[in-house]
This record gives C-alpha cells, sequence and structure tokens, in this order.
C-alpha cells in the first residue's frame, strides 16, 4: 500500500491508506479514493494475505463509509440552541461566537458550583488519536478536574471483576492459539457481527477446517452460530449462571473437575481452600451440590430456567471435561444484565473447573487483551484533581439527585458528590439520550435546566443526543484529518489514518476545538504542551515502538499504512502462574485465583453480591411483559453511528424478531408493523418472524435513533425506549439486556 499525497488529477483517482475508528473492536485498513478533492470509492486492504497475518479487511460499514462522510445531514456549521431542548430548533453562529459561550459556560459552571459539576459523557464515537473524549478530557483537567465515569457501556461488570478473580485483564489468548483448542465455546459471542476484533471470524473458520469443534450457546441463532458453529444450543436469556452451575454439578459429581489445579491455584472451591475466618457452607463447590441451601445445582434443577434439556447440560459438561484443551470465550452481552457480575465470574470458575487457564489452547474464560497486546500512548489526559468518580452507567443519578449516590452505589473518593452535575460535555457520544437506557426519563431530565445548566456537543450529525444540546460543534471524520489507531481485545495491529479530502464546511478536529477552547480559557500552553497534532501523533507511534522495536516511526507508518504485530509464537496468559503459583502469585488479594472473592465478602450484600458467582433470578415485568427483550449490536450499525447510511439501511433493514409461536399467539405475520411496548413506553416498526429467535424472546436490535412522535411513541424502533436504568448490584453496570416487553399488531398494519 503506497501513500501518494500529491494533489489528484481529473485522470485518475489517489488513492490515500486510512482505516476505519469504530468501536466494533476492530482495527480495519480503508483505501479512499480521491478524484478532484472528492472521494469516490473506498476499497481495503490490498497487501499479500498470509494465514497468520492477513488482511485487515473492512466490512460493509467501512466501505460505505462516503455515503456518511457526504451525507445531505452532516453538520457543518456550529450552531446554538433557539427553542427548547430536545426539539432540535437551532440557528447558525460563527466558530467565535460558540467557543466563547462553551468557554464561558465552564468557567461560570466551575467557579459557581466546582469541577465536580463538570461531567464529561462516555463516548466511543471517535477512538483514534486526537478524536472522541480525550481531547476534551485533557482540556477539563487542564482547568483542574472533572467529574469522570468508570467502567463502560459494554463491559462494566467484565471490567471490574476480572481484576478482582484473576488480578489482571491480560487474560486472552492470542488467535495463534485457538488452533491448539480441541474445542472452542462461544458463550454469548458474536464475533462475525461485532467483528470484535479484525478478523476474529477468519481466525475461527480457520480453526474449526483443522478440526476444532466449535459451539455456540445463544438465545439467538446468530450469524456466528449459523457460520462458524457445530453447534448452537439456545438458551433462556438470563439463565447462564444457572447453566453453568449444572455444568459444573456434573464435573464434580462424576469426578471430571481439575481438582489438582484447584488445589494449588485457586481459592475457594472447597471447604479446605476457603479464607481463615470464613464459615462452612460458603465455598463454591457447597453453592453447586446445595450443601448450604439444599438446592443441587443439577441438570434437571437447571433445565426448566434455561430451558434446555437435563441430558443435553450433562452431555455438553462431559464434551467440555474431555476436550483437552477447551477455550471458553464469552461475549460482553451476557454481563448487560442486572447480574451481570455473576455470570463474568462463573465462567471463570468453569475455565477453572476444567483446568484450561494457563494451557495452550485453552481460555481464562475472561474476555481481555492477550500479553501481546501493544498499547498505543498519544494524548493522555493528564492528572485528574477531581477525587470523585461515579459507574458511567449512573451518570443521569448525578443528574437527578447527586446525593444520593453514595459508595454502595459506586461513588468512589468520598461520601457524597459536592454537587449535582450542571454542565454536560458531550463528544462522539449519542449516550445523552439514545444509547442510555429509560430515553423518557433521561429526556426528561435533560429538558430541565435546573438538573443540567449547560449542554455541549461535538459531533457529526445532529443525533437524538446532539438535539439537547445549548451548543453543537461541528466535527470532521477522520478522512479529514490525520490520525492513527489501534484497539483491543486483539490490538495487533497500528493503523495509519492519513487525510483524504479537506474538511467539509467548517468542521474542526476535536483536537482542535478543545485547544481553541484551552486558548480561550488560559490554558493553552498546557494543553499543546508544546506540540502539534502531527507531534502527538508521533509520539503515540513511538509508544509502540517502545514495546515493540520492530514498529516504524510515524512517517514510516503513514506510507505503509499498517503494521501489524506477529504473535508467533503466541504467549499463553497465566502459564508461570500455573507451573509455580507461589514464585508468581496473581495480583488478587490471595494471590490466586479468587472462586471465593474477599472483596466481595467484604461487600457485605451476599443476596445480590455473592463471594463465589451463583445464580441470582432476574426481576421481571409481570404477566403484562411476558416477552424477554435483547437488544443486541447488528450488521447495520457500530453502535448508533452509520445510523443515517442508506446502503446499510437497505442491505440490513431495521425490525424486530419474534419466533413464530409467539407471533402466532398474536396474530402477528412476517412484515406486519408491531408495537412493542412496556411500562417506559413503546416503539413501533416492522416485525420479522423467524426461528432463529428462540420462543419468548424479542429482539431490537440497538442503535436505532430515537424519533418519538407527538404521543410519544418512538417511530424509528429505538431499542432503549424499552430498557431499564436498573445498574447491576456491585459494578454499577448496564443491565439493558434485562427488560420485558409485549408485542402486539398494529390496528393499522400493511
Amino acid at each position: 500500500m503506497t501513500t501518494v499525497l500529491a494533489e489528484p488529477t481529473r485522470r485518475q483517482a489517489i488513492p490515500i491508506p486510512t482505516g476505519c475508528a469504530h468501536n466494533c473492536s476492530g482495527s480495519c485498513a480503508l483505501i479512499a479514493h480521491v478524484r478532484d478533492g472528492r472521494i469516490v470509492q473506498i476499497t481495503t486492504d490490498e497487501r499479500p494475505d498470509r494465514p497468520n497475518d492477513p488482511q485487515l479487511r473492512a466490512c460493509l460499514r467501512g466501505r460505505a463509509y462516503r455515503r456518511r462522510v457526504y451525507h445531505p445531514d452532516r453538520l457543518l456549521h456550529p450552531l446554538r440552541r433557539t427553542g427548547p431542548r430536545g426539539e432540535g430548533r437551532f440557528e447558525r453562529i460563527t466558530w467565535d461566537e460558540a467557543l466563547d459561550t462553551v468557554a464561558g459556560e465552564l468557567r461560570r459552571v466551575i467557579d459557581t458550583y466546582g469541577n465536580a459539576a463538570v461531567y464529561l459523557q462516555h463516548g466511543s464515537g471517535g477512538l483514534a488519536q486526537l478524536m472522541g473524549m480525550e481531547p476534551a478530557g485533557r482540556l477539563l483537567n487542564c482547568l483542574g478536574g472533572h467529574l469522570e465515569g468508570y467502567g463502560s457501556y459494554s463491559a462494566a461488570c467484565i471490567e471490574a471483576t476480572v481484576p478482582i478473580t484473576l488480578g489482571t485483564r491480560v487474560c486472552a489468548h492470542p488467535p495463534t492459539d485457538w488452533h491448539n483448542a480441541r474445542l472452542i465455546l462461544l458463550w454469548g459471542h458474536n464475533p462475525a457481527e461485532t467483528t470484535f476484533g479484525t478478523n476474529t471470524p477468519y481466525h475461527l473458520r480457520r480453526v474449526r477446517e483443522a478440526g476444532t469443534r466449535i459451539v455456540v450457546i445463544d438465545p439467538r441463532h446468530t450469524p456466528t452460530a449459523v457460520a462458524l458453529a457445530d453447534e448452537w444450543i439456545p438458551i433462556r436469556p438470563g439463565t447462564d449462571v444457572a447453566l453453568i452451575s449444572a455444568l459444573a454439578y456434573v464435573l464434580i459429581t462424576e469426578g471430571l473437575n481439575d481438582q489438582a489445579f484447584l488445589d494449588r491455584c485457586c481459592l475457594g472451591f472447597d471447604e479446605a481452600h476457603l479464607p481463615p475466618g470464613i464459615p462452612a457452607g460458603e465455598a463454591y463447590r457447597a453453592y453447586v451440590l446445595g450443601e448450604a441451601d439444599a438446592v443441587p445445582k443439577t441438570p434437571a434443577w437447571a433445565e426448566p430456567i434455561t430451558r434446555i434439556p437435563a441430558e443435553r447440560i450433562a452431555r455438553l459438561a462431559r464434551e467440555l471435561a474431555a476436550a483437552k484443551p477447551m477455550a471458553l470465550m464469552p461475549g460482553y452481552a451476557p454481563q448487560r444484565r442486572a447480574y451481570g457480575e455473576q455470570f463474568v465470574r462463573a465462567c471463570i470458575a468453569l475455565a477453572a473447573l476444567t483446568g484450561n487457564i494457563g494451557v495452550p489452547g485453552g481460555s481464562s474464560g475472561a474476555p481481555g487483551t492477550p500479553p501481546q497486546f501493544t498499547p498505543m500512548i498519544g494524548l493522555g489526559a493528564g492528572p485528574n484533581l477531581v477525587p470523585y468518580r461515579i459507574p458511567t452507567f449512573r451518570w443521569t443519578d448525578a443528574l437527578a439527585d447527586s446525593a444520593a449516590l453514595t459508595p454502595r452505589d459506586g461513588l468512589r473518593g468520598g461520601d457524597r458528590l459536592p454537587s449535582d452535575v450542571k454542565l454536560v460535555y458531550n463528544v462522539a457520544s449519542n449516550v445523552l439520550v439514545n444509547q442510555h437506557a429509560d430515553c423518557r426519563r433521561t429526556a426528561d431530565l435533560l429538558r430541565d435546566p435546573a438538573h443540567v445548566e449547560f449542554i455541549a456537543v461535538q459531533d457529526q450529525f445532529l443525533t437524538p443526543s446532539a438535539r439537547f444540546a445549548d451548543v453543537v460543534l461541528p466535527v470532521v471524520t477522520w478522512l479529514e484529518m490525520s490520525t492513527v489507531y489501534q484497539l483491543e481485545p486483539q490490538g495487533n495491529a497500528v493503523v495509519a489514518m492519513n487525510q483524504a479530502i479537506a474538511p467539509l464546511g467548517e468542521c474542526r478536529s476535536d483536537y482542535a476545538i478543545c485547544a481553541a477552547l484551552a486558548d480561550r480559557l488560559g490554558v493553552g500552553e498546557a494543553y499543546r504542551a508544546g506540540r502539534t497534532e502531527a507531534d502527538w501523533l508521533r509520539e503515540a507511534v513511538r509508544s509502540v515502538q517502545a514495546q515493540d522495536p520492530a514498529c516504524p516511526d510515524y512517517e514510516t507508518l503513514r506510507e505503509q499504512g499498517i503494521y501489524t504485530v506477529r504473535w508467533d509464537p503466541p504467549i499463553v496468559p497465566f502459564e508461570d502462574f500455573r507451573a509455580d503459583p507461589a514464585a508468581h502469585p496473581l495480583d488478587t488479594p490471595s494471590g490466586k485465583i479468587e472462586l471465593f472473592s474477599t472483596v466481595l465478602w467484604d461487600w457485605g450484600d451476599p443476596a445480590r453480591v455473592p463471594a463465589v458467582p451463583r445464580y441470582i433470578p432476574e426481576p421481571d415485568d409481570g404477566p403484562r411483559y411476558p416477552l424477554q427483550l435483547l437488544g443486541p449490536h447488528t450488521f447495520r450499525r457500530t453502535h448508533s453511528t452509520l445510523e443515517e447510511v442508506d446502503w446499510l439501511e437497505e442491505a440490513f433493514p431495521h425490525h424486530v424478531a419474534l419466533n413464530p409461536a409467539d407471533a402466532a399467539a398474536r396474530g402477528i405475520a412476517d412484515g406486519d408493523r408491531v408495537r412493542v411496548f412496556n411500562d417506559r413506553g413503546a416503539i413501533v416498526l416492522r416485525c420479522r418472524v423467524t426461528p432463529l429467535v428462540m420462543p419468548g424472546v424479542v429482539v431490537v436490535p440497538q442503535g436505532a435513533w430515537w424519533a418519538p412522535d407527538a404521543d410519544g411513541v418512538d417511530t424509528r424502533g429505538c431499542v432503549n425506549v424499552l430498557t431499564s436504568q436498573r445498574a447491576t448490584p456491585w459494578a454499577g453496570g448496564s443491565t439493558q439486556h434485562s427488560a420485558w416487553v409485549e408485542v402486539e399488531r398494529e390496528a393499522w398494519s400493511a
């Protein structure tokens, strides 16, 4: 791949290497073909395709990107709100007016309420260097800091519980080790649709073709199950831990568990390995066998809960024990539920029981990054002098009543916040309304100036979130700037994203906007640190070079477009620990894998936050709403980004999916327009009747833009009209997959 930075001519299109930096966890290569200053085509990686270094091929989302760049609804000028918040009425203003207003409001709120009254909204719409949240975070920290969230919408329970169980999130096996597995269990994991690292589906296909068996456990017959699996096991949503408990029962009672590994490397599997002072009956084995609650977690016990036949549960347990090694690869979706912490820890327990931690072809049972991951460090936010942190998913509580947020609700840094949030800075994010749960409640909070006095938004479109802004600042896409990009979970590629075209309209980069605000607020020198944008990009690449000397410098990377890290031979996480736990202890309180967590025991809420992973039935919404709602990711969008791309809408129409049995009971036919509703609201969209969804389950892919009519009924199909703002009890994470609804045919459906 060669970069040609000369001016294009009318006779040819100039190929310019760039990439795709939206949050699908991929690091894909794009080539923008530019003629007369306009992108006329987008293609993808043209390097030689090698088995262990495959091309970073972009999916349809990346290849359709020019339809987004040139969309007629692109924001091209700064805007100021003229009507009530949320109505979307704005007037065009100059950059000076916009920047003066935002800078003045930042200064006013900080001087009046303190820095903790400023909240930087979580966002993942721009993840390359100099894009997205990081420039804004650096600006706010130059001003003394801001209220910060922790724990992402994607993986809050993983981020909280994996470190206390394994001591690290560097716990994933690289794809080059997957071929050593005899069986791969994809649990709620759908990389064929969500990507989850460029070429994850490619590597899975290769290992399956070489003889590795792949089993998918999921309520949906996903594209991954269709294309990559030998078997699909449908499971009732929210009952994953019941299934794991029953698998553990078979392993223990039939002597199939790896007792030697559990004795040497784990805390709390049985009574003999509990921490001092813990009473009998609290070990994981005691829970599984029912010694504490008189309820053995047999396959027969799990069958009515999970809707998986007891015989199939027992057979799966024996398959997992016999497949040496076995790789359990859980996805993120099952931990975005009411008790998501339990799923994360139960998967680690299953990997430990089968003895697959620390062996080639095995797994830790937890999502994470592989040891070869070389994180790129660039701009950096700098020190945040505000000590308070809140769970990202609980930000609306900080608007509504900050005094109600306590350390038991996840507040860090003090017993109470000193102020409600009065200013929200929203960058590359549609979380303000669309991607957060219960859109109606959030919109009501944002409309009320008593809750939040000023909202600034930097974005490329007037999203449902941007409609609530007081000032909107238009931002370039990555095709209109130069940057570099690298993203976990695989993280084995650094992609140079060269500017392909001049910025459209008056758009500026996130970094340039924040630098201009820093100048107005008297911290411009501290913000820039004497560097240009190109200097920051050079520093980012140098941070990779410091760990991987083979990585080229920034200028060379711009020319070649891509640098990939080779994972041969693969490094196996926890291999040293398994060989000698005393010499290589984990960074946990005991130095071992904590199946019994001393941290969670000390929390003192065993009914909701038990010290060993347990199945806890989820609260439902009663007989009025008998169907469980899922809001999975889709080919159509990356979260809510790309919603406006017509090509993707045509290829992947947005609809609600319903099992034929549920549809027949409601008189619904394929293609009918239906109403999906609960106490939080209602959405209207077309129905797809399909056996790919198990009975009792409704699927509305997340990311559609909220578009309420005069009666408040959403006409586009935004799943978060129906989801709950209830957080998980310990991590404070999203429970957006724990929702119940009813579906009815619209009387005027045609």
